[in-house]
């Protein structure tokens, strides 16, 4: 394969609404009735606590892509400023994220389509053959319009998301219209209160809605005027998809019939509804919103789909850069400026990830790639304080105000996610990335792969006290531990692994030059490692 360049085609409306389709997605479908049933008429703040934790973990990120633009900047960053070991352990976790995700979203797909095609269908809601045949060409779908350009990919994204925003503003219109303000009066108890707050934030998928954010870091590479368009589009993808999730909940919780509610209550809800907003216009008596809804519901997951697997491509592009894959996969075809060979290996994966149910251990991790997703996040906050403190003249087009605050709580927000998320996922996802940090450690045998592992130690004692922690709290736990005792825990070892992370860095991180991505530049008097 020829190296070429990535193509800086992508301007700010673009990674906007990279970042809003991602948003998007199916999640807006489930979301509400979920979050109801954990928190009930709590649920605003659930949404609202979520979109904080995010914008903190985002506005961190706004400042490294802005200053160090690099595609699939959350997989390189910790490499720069501490090495293989940290960067393939981190590497292994977006390699789960992203490429279950596409997988995840044609599967969602398919199960939408069963309404006018059952035959896509088992009475389980699994694929047949045809509707497993169904998946695959959908992905080949999304590769095709991934694989001849990136400006194609990015105007056909922008066209969808156009059109994933129409839905969901008209049923919050139509649904504000029956808005019984009585219905928030009435609690959750599954577990309610503060607690279904928090186990709403991974439980009921909303800080999985707000993942989004990262696409404009994936694709600084192809973005034009990074250190502007990064910052300012991550926070609007942000902002704009709290403003319509927030409104979404209410106009959701307001318009449930009072018979309905009366019965079964918010937890209940979901043995009445199995697809939230379809059922609910159904049960309004609103026969052509369930239709454009069910409509919405096919075309929204396959957007989110097909950013993803572009997404996944530019993880496997960075991952090759850092050295961890084929060279092959590094490389960037001269014509289209897209990277051919790590976007045939994110297609094969998100089929991977789409086989039938009888392969339970590869399925089984489904349940844990909003976990996946936080922990590409949580070096992020360490790498930023590193080059803040290893390179002060870097030139940061995008400077981070009270950076001293907000990048540490950025890294206890990252672990109190992954905590809330329960034991059922950790227990699958700690143990892999345990297990990839010990296997390549085993590897380092000469003086650079054993500073490597000399640097990379703090998080491995991270991964494991989560691990213990996690089995010894209330979220899914044993309950040895309960709150607020393990919520004071957490914060604890997230601010002690935060400062042993940042010192156990490079003395000056190693940003490679690279032909085909932005210049990093430097103030007088600072000079940087390269490799």
């Amino acid at each position: 394969m020829a190296d070429g360049k990535l193509k800086k085609k992508l301007g700010l409306l673009d990674l906007t609404l990279l970042g809003i389709g991602s948003m998007i997605g199916s999640g807006w479908l489930y979301a509400a009735l979920r979050s109801s049933g954990f928190a009930g008429a709590w649920s605003g703040y659930a949404w609202a606590l979520g979109a904080i934790m995010v914008l903190f973990i985002g506005l961190v990120f706004a400042e490294l892509g802005a200053s160090v633009p690099r595609a699939g900047g959350f997989v390189r960053y910790p490499n720069f400023t501490h090495g293989n070991l940290v960067g393939f352990v981190i590497g292994v976790s977006a390699l789960l994220a992203y490429t279950s995700t596409a997988g995840v979203e044609v599967e969602a797909v398919r199960q939408y389509a069963m309404y006018w095609w059952p035959a896509l269908g088992q009475s389980d809601g699994s694929p047949t053959d045809l509707g497993f045949f169904m998946q695959i060409l959908l992905l080949v779908f999304f590769f095709a319009l991934n694989y001849w350009s990136v400006n194609v990919f990015g105007r056909i994204n922008t066209i969808v998301t156009a059109i994933k925003f129409i839905v969901p503003i008209v049923a919050i219109v139509i649904f504000f219209g029956y808005f019984k303000s009585a219905n928030l009066q009435v609690p959750a108890t599954h577990p309610g209160g503060v607690h279904g707050v928090f186990a709403s934030l991974t439980g009921a998928g909303i800080v999985f809605a707000y993942l989004g954010f990262r696409q404009a870091v994936d694709f600084a590479g192809e973005a034009k005027n990074p250190q502007r368009n990064i910052p300012i589009a991550i926070m609007l993808a942000l902002g704009a998809s709290f403003v319509i999730y927030i409104l979404l909940q209410f106009s959701f919780m307001g318009a449930v019939p009072s018979d309905l509610l009366k019965a079964h209550g918010w937890h209940g809800l979901a043995n009445v509804f199995n697809s939230p907003y379809a059922d609910l216009a159904r049960s309004l008596g609103l026969a052509w919103l369930v239709n454009l809804i069910l409509v919405d519901a096919v075309i929204s997951p396959a957007g989110t789909g097909n950013i993803y697997l572009a997404g996944a491509s530019r993880i496997l592009f960075a991952w090759a850069k850092n050295g961890h894959l084929f060279k092959a996969l590094g490389k960037v075809d001269v014509k289209s400026g897209v990277p051919r060979g790590a976007l045939w290996l994110s297609l094969i994966l998100a089929i991977a990830w789409t086989l039938p149910s009888e392969f339970q251990v590869w399925g089984g991790l489904i349940a844990a790639v909003t976990s996946a997703n936080v922990l590409t996040y949580m070096p992020g906050p360490v790498s930023a304080a590193v080059f803040r403190k290893r390179l002060p003249n870097l030139k940061r087009p995008f400077v981070l105000p009270a950076f001293a605050i907000i990048s540490p709580l950025a890294f206890i927000a990252s672990t109190l996610l992954i905590y809330w998320s329960s034991w059922g996922v950790d227990e699958l996802l700690l143990p892999v990335l345990m297990l990839a940090w010990v296997g390549y450690a085993l590897f380092a045998k000469n003086d650079q792969g054993k500073g490597d592992v000399k640097r990379a130690v703090w998080l491995l004692v991270y991964y494991i006290a989560l691990f213990i922690l996690s089995y010894a709290g209330n979220f899914g736990g044993k309950g040895y531990v309960s709150s607020p005792v393990d919520i004071i825990i957490l914060v604890i070892i997230s601010l002690v692994t935060y400062f042993w992370g940042i010192a156990s860095s490079y003395e000056t991180p190693v940003i490679p030059e690279e032909e085909d991505e932005h210049q990093v530049e430097y103030h007088e008097g600072t000079e940087a490692k390269t490799a």
